[in-house]
Parts: C-alpha cells; sequence; structure tokens
C-alpha cells in the first residue's frame, strides 16, 4: 500500500489532499462493443473469472526495474534505503545503480575527490541499497563503472588498460619524386592527456581513381609497400616509382583519452578501458577487486544475485580501433598479415580513408571487424562474465555500438539488453533475441522510455506503445530510464534529474517517482508490465523461421527480405542467427526443426548480406554446417545469386571453388529451394510445407510473440508499429488470428488480462486440429494474451464446457453461470455451440447509451514547494458543463497534477442483475483510476480505456468518479521557464467523449 499523499517526504499541502493520479493520452475509440464472436484486449471485470496466481500476483524477479541515476557518491544512506522502499512499494523488482549526471554543469559540485563513484561514501550507499533491497525482495545491479562506456579511476590515456586508437597521416608523392623527411603526423592531434605514440608502420601506395569512391581516395593493393624500415629517427626518405602518384601512410598507435560520458566522475578521473584486450579487462576487475569489493559488499553481492551492467560500446576515436595484439590476433584468424590490408581499414572521423577494388576492400574489412568481435567476446564479455559468476552476479549488457557481432555477443551474455532510444525498429531486437534463444538463456532486457526532449512530459501511454511491440519482438525484461536519486547541489525542483536540464533545455527519458503525479497510478503500471513479463518469461521463446546474418551487427534498423515487410503482417516470426551461433550446441536439427529444444525454427532463410550490397556471400564454413541441416531435414530458402557466392572475407586459395561446390549439394535436396525475387520467399515456403504458427488471411498490423511451457501455449499479441517513426498510424484492428497449438491433448483458450491480472476462458472459437482461431480486436497499441491450456489451468469451473462456434449476439463469454451470451439490445440470439447444436438465448430489454451532462473537477495543482524536494500542492474546484483540456481552461491551464472527475448517472427501474455497461472514457491524459458508487475498479487499460462495469451499477443514481493523474510539464513550464519554457503546453485530464454504454446478459441454456 501506499502511504497517503499528505505523508509523503517533500510534500505539503494547502489544503485537504485526495490520492494521486497519472498522465497520458489515448487515441480516439472505435465501437464500444466487439464484432460477434470478437476477442477484445477484455475489459476490467470481463468474464469475472479470477485468474492463477502466477499470473495475478507476479513474483518481484520478474517485475519491471528502474534504471536509478545517482549523482556519484554523493549520496545519503538513508535515502538510498527510503528509494529502495518508493520503488518497492509501487509494485517494481530492483533497479539498477549508475552514476549519471549530465544534469549537472559544474561536476565540481559534486566533489568528486570526496565522493566520487567508487569512494566510501558511494560503497556505503550501494551496501545501503543491497540491504534494504534484501529487505524488499528487490535485485540491484550495478554498472561496472561510471556512466559509460566502462571505465574505471586511475587508468590513464597511455596505459596499456586504456582504449586504443590507429591514428593514420599521409602525403603524397608524385610519380619519380622523393619524399623526405619527417614520418607523417597524423592528420588529428591527439585527445587531451594522451602523451605518448608508437609508430606502428609506414606504407606506400599507388593511386588508382578506378577504385576511388564519392570519399575514399582509391588505391592499388598490389602496391602496397611497407617503408617502416627506412625510417631512422623518425624521418623517412623515399622515391616513388614513376608509374602513377602514390601516397605515404603513416599508422599510428595510441590512447584514444575517452572519458565516461559526462565526466569527471572519481579522483584520479576515470579512462575508458581498452574492450579487446585481457589488460583492459583486468583493469576493471583489478580496481573491483582491490578498491570497492569489502567482505561485507561482497557477500551482499553473492547473495542479491543481481547483476553488473554495461551500456552500448560507444567507443569515440578520431581513428581506427585498436589493440596492441590485433596484427597477431588478425594473423590467427585469417592466416595472412594484417599490414597489408591496413590501408582499407583506417579511420578519419569514423569516415574511410582509402580503399581498394570494391569486392577486396569488403573483404578485408569483413575480416578485420569479424578478428575485433572475437577479441571483444574472448578478452571483455566472457572474461566479466565468468568474473562476475565468481561473484554470484550475472553479466547484462548492451552488446552493439560498433561493427561487431552482437548477435553472437548476445549468446554469451547472460542477459542482452536493446535499447527503445537507440533501436531503428524490432528486428534491431530480433537480432539480439536470436542469440539468446540458441544459447538458452531467459531473458532480453530492454533499456526502456528515453525519449530526447521529453523530460516530464513523457506519458505512460507512449511508453507502453513503445514497449507493445518490443515484447513481440522478444524483449521480455524491462529496464525503465528511469529513476532519479532525490536531490543534488543547485537542482531545482522537483529535484535532481540526470538527464535534465541538458545542454539548457529538457532531457532525456523522465525521472519517475514520487516527484511525479502519476505515480500515485504507478501500482497499475508496474503490475500491467510484470504480468507480461511472467507469461514473456515462462517456458521457451518460438520463432517460425531462423534468418542467417553473414553480418551480425545490431542497432542497424536493417531488416529481412520478405519476413520484415510482408511476412510479419501475415503472422510470421522470425529471429537472426550469425555463424557462432550455429556451432552452440542447440544447433542441431530434429523432426525438421532446428534448435528442437529451443525456438524450434520451421526453415532457415539465407540471403545477400544487406550490410554489402546485398552480395551472395556465405562463409564455407557456415555453408557447410547449413548442407548438414539441410541434410537432417531442415528446409532452407535462398534468395539470391548463392549458385555464384563467394566468401564474406579474403578467400584461401582454392576456397570459393569449395564454397560453390557445397553450395551445389545443398540446392541440390529436395527441401532447399532457392529465389531470386524476395517477393517469391512466401510462395517458397509454401512449396516447402512451412507455416507459421500464428497466421492473418490479411496483411495486419499484429505482431505476436509465442512462448511454450509444459502446461500451456502463450501468445502475446499487440496492434503495434514496427518502428516508432513508422507512418501512416497504425488503425484499429478486428479479424480472425488463427493460433497453433503445440501436441499436448485437450487445450482450450483463455483470454489473460494483464492490467486485471483475472484469467478468462475463451467464450468463442473454432477448431481445427492443432489450430484454434478467434477474432480479435485491438486499437492502436493495444495488447492481448492468448493461452492455449488444459481445461481448468487457471482454476476456472468452465474449463471442460462447451463454447459458442459463432453466435448473433455482440458477445459470448464465460461467466460464473457458464457460457453467456452479452448484447446492446433486447433480442433473441442464437448461438452455435461445439457440440454442433444451436441454441436460442432471450435478452432483456436494455437502456440506450448514457452521455454524462455535467461533472464535478476537483484538482491538486503540484507546485514548487521551499525547497527542491518539496512540492507544495493547492485544490481547484470546477463545475464543467463539457469536458475540456485543463490547458482549454484559464485556472487549469498552467496546472499539473491530480484531478477528480463526478458524474451521476442514473438508471432505469428495471435495471437487474442481468445488466451491466461499458465505460468509455475515450481520451484521456495520462492515467487514470475509476470508481463506482465508493469501490475503487481494477486496473484501466491505459491504451483502451473501456471499462466493464458489470456487477457495479445498480438502479437509481450511480456515482462514477474518474481519477486522473498527468506529467508535471505545464507547471514547470511556467515555473522553470529557462529550461522548460520551450516545451509546448499540453492537453491533460479527461477530454472524453464519455460514454456509458449498457448491456445485458443471459445464460446459453446448453
Amino acid at each position: 500500500m501506499h502511504e497517503p499523499l499528505s505523508q509523503r517526504r517533500g510534500i505539503t499541502r494547502r489544503t485537504v489532499l485526495a490520492a494521486g493520479a497519472v498522465a497520458g493520452t489515448v487515441a480516439a475509440l472505435g465501437p464500444v462493443l466487439p464484432a460477434a464472436g470478437a476477442v477484445a484486449a477484455p475489459a476490467a471485470g470481463a468474464g469475472r473469472a479470477t485468474g492463477a496466481d502466477w499470473f495475478a500476483d507476479p513474483a518481484r524477479a520478474v517485475r519491471p526495474k528502474f534504471r536509478w541515476w545517482w549523482p556519484d557518491g554523493l549520496v545519503d544512506a538513508d535515502e538510498i534505503a527510503r528509494e529502495v522502499d518508493q520503488i518497492a512499494d509501487a509494485g517494481f523488482g530492483g533497479a539498477e545503480i549508475a552514476a549519471v549526471h549530465h544534469s549537472v554543469s559544474d561536476s565540481s559540485v559534486l566533489d568528486t575527490a570526496h565522493h566520487g563513484w567508487g569512494s566510501k561514501p558511494w560503497r556505503t550507499g550501494v551496501e545501503a541499497a543491497l540491504q534494504r533491497a534484501a529487505r524488499r525482495g528487490l535485485t540491484i545491479d550495478i554498472t561496472l563503472g561510471p556512466a559509460w562506456p566502462t571505465a574505471v579511476p586511475g587508468v590513464t590515456p597511455d596505459d596499456d588498460a586504456a582504449v586504443k586508437e590507429l591514428a593514420y597521416g599521409k602525403a603524397t608523392v608524385a610519380a619519380g619524386t622523393t619524399y623526405e623527411g619527417d614520418v607523417p603526423a597524423s592528420v588529428r592531434e591527439a585527445s587531451s592527456g594522451v602523451t605518448e605514440q608508437t609508430l606502428v608502420a609506414v606504407q606506400a601506395a599507388r593511386v588508382n581513381t578506378a577504385n576511388s569512391t564519392r570519399k575514399e581516395t582509391g588505391l592499388d593493393a598490389d602496391s602496397v609497400t611497407d617503408l617502416t624500415g627506412h625510417v631512422s629517427g623518425g624521418k623517412l626518405s623515399w622515391t616513388a616509382p614513376d608509374d602513377g602518384d602514390w601516397v605515404l601512410i603513416s599508422y599510428w598507435q595510441r590512447g584514444s583519452g575517452q572519458q565516461p560520458e559526462a565526466g569527471p566522475h572519481s579522483s584520479p578521473a576515470a579512462y575508458v578501458v581498452d574492450h579487446f584486450s585481457p589488460a583492459g579487462t583486468a583493469a576493471v576487475t583489478g580496481y573491483w577487486e582491490k578498491e570497492i569489493l569489502t567482505s561485507s559488499l561482497r557477500k551482499l553481492l553473492k547473495a542479491a544475485g543481481g547483476a553488473f551492467f554495461e551500456d552500448s560500446i560507444e567507443l569515440e576515436t578520431d581513428g581506427l580501433q585498436w589493440t596492441p595484439k590485433l596484427p597477431e590476433a588478425f594473423e590467427k584468424h585469417t592466416g595472412r598479415p594484417l599490414l597489408p590490408y591496413l590501408p582499407a581499414l583506417v579511420l578519419d572521423n569514423s569516415n574511410q580513408v582509402f580503399a581498394f577494388e570494391a569486392q577486396l576492400t569488403r573483404e578485408i574489412r569483413h575480416d578485420f571487424w569479424e578478428t575485433v568481435s572475437e577479441l571483444f567476446n574472448r578478452h571483455h564479455v566472457t572474461a566479466l562474465r565468468d568474473w562476475a559468476h565468481e561473484l554470484g552476479m550475472e553479466l547484462r549488457a548492451q552488446p552493439y555500438g560498433l561493427q561487431t557481432d552482437a548477435i553472437a555477443t548476445a549468446a554469451i551474455l547472460d542477459i542482452p539488453e536493446g535499447e527503445s532510444l537507440g533501436f531503428k525498429n524490432l528486428d534491431d531486437y530480433r537480432c539480439l533475441a536470436g542469440g539468446r534463444d540458441m544459447a538458452g538463456h531467459t531473458i532480453l532486457s530492454c533499456e526502456a522510455g528515453a525519449y530526447s526532449g521529453s523530460a516530464y512530459s513523457t506519458t505512460w501511454d507512449r511508453f507502453l506503445r513503445t514497449m507493445g511491440g518490443a515484447y513481440a519482438a522478444g524483449v521480455n525484461q524491462t529496464v525503465i530510464h528511469g529513476f532519479s536519486y532525490a536531490t543534488a547541489p543547485g537542482v531545482s525542483w522537483p529535484g535532481f534529474a540526470a538527464f535534465s536540464p541538458y545542454n539548457g533545455t529538457p532531457g532525456y527519458g523522465e525521472s519517475w517517482g514520487p516527484r511525479q503525479p502519476t505515480w500515485t497510478h504507478i501500482e497499475d503500471i508496474s503490475g500491467y508490465l510484470g504480468r507480461v513479463h511472467q507469461v514473456l518469461q515462462s517456458g521457451t521463446a518460438r520463432a517460425d523461421v531462423a534468418v542467417f546474418r553473414q553480418t551480425g551487427y545490431t542497432a542497424t534498423g536493417i531488416g529481412a527480405s520478405w519476413f520484415t515487410s510482408t511476412g510479419i503482417p501475415l503472422g510470421w516470426t522470425h529471429q537472426f542467427l550469425s555463424g557462432p551461433l550455429l556451432d552452440l550446441p542447440s544447433a542441431r536439427v530434429s523432426g525438421k526443426r532446428l534448435a528442437p529444444d529451443g525456438p524450434a525454427y520451421k526453415a532457415l532463410f539465407v540471403e545477400g548480406d544487406f550490410f554489402y550490397s546485398s552480395s551472395p556471400t556465405l562463409a564455407l564454413a557456415d555453408a557447410r554446417r547449413i548442407l548438414k541441416f539441410a541434410k537432417a531435414g531442415l528446409p532452407v530458402v535462398l534468395l539470391g545469386a548463392f549458385d555464384e557466392a563467394y566468401t564474406p572475407g579474403v578467400p584461401d586459395d582454392g576456397e570459393t571453388e569449395a564454397l560453390r561446390a557445397v553450395l551445389d549439394q545443398l540446392l541440390a535436396l529436395p527441401h532447399v529451394v532457392r529465389v531470386t525475387d524476395k517477393t517469391a520467399v512466401g510462395d517458397a515456403l509454401t512449396q516447402l510445407g512451412v507455416v507459421p504458427d500464428a497466421r492473418y488471411a490479411a496483411s495486419s498490423t499484429l505482431l505476436n510473440a509465442h512462448r511454450v511451457t509444459k502446461d500451456a501455449d502463450f501468445y502475446y499479441l499487440c496492434n503495434g508499429k514496427h518502428a516508432e517513426t513508422v507512418k501512416p498510424a497504425v488503425a484499429a484492428i478486428d479479424h480472425e488470428v488463427t493460433l497453433r497449438r503445440t501436441g499436448r491433448g485437450k487445450t482450450v483458450p483463455y483470454v489473460l488480462d494483464a492490467w486485471t491480472g483475472e484469467a478468462a476462458r475463451l467464450g468463442q472459437y473454432t477448431e481445427d486440429g492443432d489450430d484454434i482461431t478467434l477474432r480479435v480486436t485491438l486499437q492502436p497499441g493495444e495488447t492481448l494474451i492468448v493461452a492455449l491450456g488444459r481445461p481448468g489451468l487457471f482454476g476456472d469451473r468452465n474449463g471442460a464446457r462447451p463454447h459458442a462456434v459463432s453466435t448473433d449476439a455482440d458477445r459470448v463469454l464465460f461467466t460464473d453461470d457458464g457460457l453467456t451470451v452479452r448484447a446492446a439490445s433486447a433480442g433473441t440470439y442464437t448461438t452455435r455451440l461445439s457440440q454442433g447444436r444451436s441454441v436460442t438465448t432471450r435478452v432483456p430489454a436494455v437502456p440506450d447509451p448514457v452521455t454524462p451532462a455535467d461533472w464535478t473537477l476537483e484538482v491538486d495543482d503540484w507546485q514548487p514547494g521551499s525547497s527542491a524536494t518539496r512540492t507544495e500542492i493547492t485544490r481547484h474546484k470546477l463545475t464543467l458543463d463539457s469536458l475540456l483540456p485543463w490547458s482549454g481552461i484559464t485556472e487549469l491551464a498552467d496546472v499539473a497534477g491530480v484531478g477528480t472527475y463526478r458524474t451521476t448517472v442514473t438508471l432505469p427501474s428495471n435495471w437487474t442483475g442481468a445488466h451491466g455497461a461499458y465505460l468509455e472514457l475515450g481520451q484521456v491524459s495520462d492515467t487514470c483510476r475509476v470508481s463506482v458508487n465508493g469501490k475503487r475498479l481494477p486496473a484501466v487499460d491505459r491504451i483502451n480505456p473501456v471499462v466493464d462495469l458489470g456487477g457495479h451499477l445498480r438502479k437509481g443514481a450511480n456515482v462514477i468518479e474518474v481519477e486522473v493523474a498527468t506529467p508535471l510539464i505545464n507547471r514547470l513550464r511556467v515555473s522553470n521557464p529557462a529550461v522548460f519554457g520551450s516545451s509546448a503546453r499540453q492537453a491533460y485530464g479527461l477530454l472524453g467523449p464519455v460514454r456509458l454504454v449498457p448491456y445485458a446478459e443471459a445464460e446459453v441454456k446448453a
């Protein structure tokens, strides 16, 4: 239970307070009543069934977490414990401690010398968090260093353990002329703090304009000449041949001097470590072992069972990512020396500088980044994961940001993580999901809800619409961005926020917590997210097709031919695999399924490499593995000229011929199909007898995810967008969906309401073998969970009763009375039952819909108090004859807070227990709760706020209350105009139109 608003720390009032509320915007609703037989996301109370405890009250372990931002070590142990309580009381499962303070322009006020990251006060705060979390059942994760990328104090830019770059210098030499002078210096100066650099090599190469591109200077690969031996005392003398112009290229190894974001965070300052060498990882683990891990902290970490966290690999250098042992690793990996290839690799401010012939350049770059991937995965990810395990912790990380194989890295991590801000579309999540599921792990996490410029204006409506599709793509843990520590020196109301102000303007994401009016309703949000997680972390994920990726980059927004554009709208699901995943123990075929104990892919799809002009490339080792899978019975579809395939890297002698011989064998198999037009992929799958687990007759915006447990098949459905920026906007859907159940005897469908925790057996559907077909109606962004399980799985009494296959009533549902029809008008309705016979049912008279004529509104107006963490509240009381946004009401134009709307609806004397009504709220911003006649109802679906009032209404007068809470931006626009004044005033409150739409129901006498 939340303590009363008036008792919360830092909130005072000028008048008596009501409880708080929440904020957001909902699109206009479609018809209140679904079409005959349709399954909408159930209104609160629909079916009047009680869900099983595992769903209704999900465990702490599956509940959403917060990214918890601290101003380094300037924290108080009592406040830390208080904030753990706030997170626990709100129904969340944990938090991730991260030292982030982009909003503090003068970091000297944080006193890093005494209160920096890793300092004694910081350690004391961590221990306080772990101790309190253990008492409250929460999990605490900790970032490996302050902010990001991973860094530790004491490492200097010149240290072996520091992140490195390969800088380059150049000089042009005309044909037949002599260059004499200093070795060309780097084209860019070293970063501050970098005092040393080592000359790696000097080369000469002939210019070939035929190989030039818009940004790159073309060179002849065969002309590359090593001149390192000609260097003496930093000087070089060399005469160019007279067969063309030449360029001299020098390569300098040096530290990049990168510090973690918004530093300094410590004293001495922390510098980013080398992510590709044992030295870089040893610096991280060594610092923790020597400076942080006291005996008490070790015990707390082991008992807590949390995770270390590493953010995305945002290594920022002017030159090429480098590590001293890279040439040695490259030669070991490829059998060829790296130095002759360096001209095609060097970078200038992330741009390629030189190029050889196009295909050779592509092959060189592929081999280079494949080598870097191996170094990153071996020396950084695997080493840190194993170290974390020794401490009783796991490793969670965002394995992208460079041109490395993030799909393979996701398989190594205990918990891979994506992000709603940086990911372009849902295929970015599907890349990480492929690694997770092939490795047999459970969690795919998401850094969720970071929106640029949206501080204190983020609505939960926006958050839920963003995450709806991510869950369908494999995400099943949410780390919300974020929860800020209460205060820091110099901050203004409503307290310290990690990212706001950001360069003087509203920053990224949100600072949730009791400072927000919507926090009063936060248990509705955490409960919904926890139930979604409960389902999506259960059992094993299933996907229809594995899409093979020659290049395993992530966070690119690049999808799969046909599947992304055409297959998903028809119900297909897919994940991405890269070469290393084909070596995992799970990579076997049984029953024509790849990874039968995991995602159980029905087919493998291989196309040209999207990252290299869709070239038909395939590594010889990968081709041999795919041939092995196909011979074991796995259907394979290839798109492109794979009869003329070549290797993605520089081929060894005879390697291309060997590859094509393997592919000739592959293409000769009866269940392998090659197509040259991407529109033919679907027909190829049909030819092979492959069908998706979920099917829609026509193209739809419906997304789905399938999980299989020993008890049930779970289908998560969302009417969502493949990317947040997709236009036009998603429309409401109303169509049939066919779901396949895995063989486990007799099963029946249940609808699980993630908002209320209720589970009710579905009243109307058809069966055909292993297929169940139902009708789904969902508003944009709305979700629905369907479970196909044994009768009585959720403790209901309707499991064995006949169901309806058709009806002319508005709806058929199971209630405590059995199968029941529901209609908005009186009449006799015919229902055909699964037994084959038809039954008629009489429904009594139903009153007409009611639009409330007037409302009273009481608003608790949240305003700055006497300190940055104190809020004062003023009460406004109004009478409304029509619903308007607060911005359209003079007295409320700049108000943010909690509003309670009241109206009275009078129902006729013939109202009986057979009647009920839907309360259609229309547009409401942001969160809301509904009470009828003094009784608060279960949580309201934030995306489609239609509430079933069945059983709560009576004849005569009925008092309906709608409590609405808003974000703070409208108040901050005027209380802190220097930062928030440029933000537009938002339309908050209950906007409607609000209607009460009565119905009547009667039992179907089966």
